[in-house]
């Protein structure tokens, strides 16, 4: 049987998982994870036109415009390494971002699944604020949950470990009013097209992966 081209969007608030199991879901695949940062930070270091463009926005503190992001994130699910699917990671965050991505994925008949992983707030609060960050390469630590095999030092790569100035409970708070509050009409337009599955992310990682995958391996038949 042929397995359809998915492109798969993550949604969840911070806090809540979801770049872990992209990050996991990319490898068990073999296709990639793709964030808008990373994005963003491609298109800067290669010079690209578009890079360039958005380097202008960014370079005086603006947002870059929705039509920018959707032509850097055409030109990267267009590539040959997405041939196969691709898993989104922050994007879209707008309605019009996502009625730019289906009128791509339309021409070739690429599917899409939208994952939303689901924690209740207060967890997430409690999540946030025991949070750590390695310096260099980005991997996160808990330190009730998933505390640094190295102590204050990075298992992956060794680098220091640091705490974020807005992993407070009040303002993490206000951070997930805010995502609910633009994300819901995103949720709702996927749930309305039959393309949205909830997953519940206040369980073990190892369990919420399984889940993902069986609703993807489900989707792709």
């Amino acid at each position: 049987m042929k397995i359809q081209r998915v492109v798969i969007i993550m949604l969840g608030p911070p806090g809540a998982g979801k770049g872990t199991q992209a990050r996991m879901m990319s490898e068990s695949l073999k296709i990639p994870h793709i964030s808008t940062g990373d994005m963003l930070r491609e298109a800067l270091k290669n010079e690209t036109e578009l890079g360039m463009k958005a380097k202008a926005f960014m370079d005086r503190g603006a947002l870059v415009p929705d039509e920018l992001v959707d032509a850097i994130v055409a030109e990267r699910v267009g590539r040959n390494d997405c041939c196969g699917g691709c898993i989104l990671d922050g994007y879209p965050r707008t309605i019009p971002q996502a009625e730019f991505l289906r009128s791509i994925l339309e021409k070739d008949g690429t599917g899409s699944l939208t994952i939303g992983v689901e924690v209740p707030d207060d967890e997430l609060i409690k999540r946030l604020s025991s949070r750590w960050t390695c310096s260099q390469c980005g991997k996160m630590f808990n330190a009730n949950l998933d505390p640094a095999k190295a102590g204050g030092q990075c298992d992956a790569c060794g680098a220091v470990l640091v705490q974020r100035k807005d992993d407070t409970a009040e303002v993490i708070a206000e951070r997930l009013h805010v995502y609910h509050r633009t994300t819901q009409p995103l949720v709702k337009y996927y749930q309305d097209r039959g393309s949205y599955v909830e997953v519940n992310g206040d369980r073990a990682v190892n369990e919420i992966f399984d889940t993902i995958i069986g609703i993807i391996n489900r989707k792709r038949k």
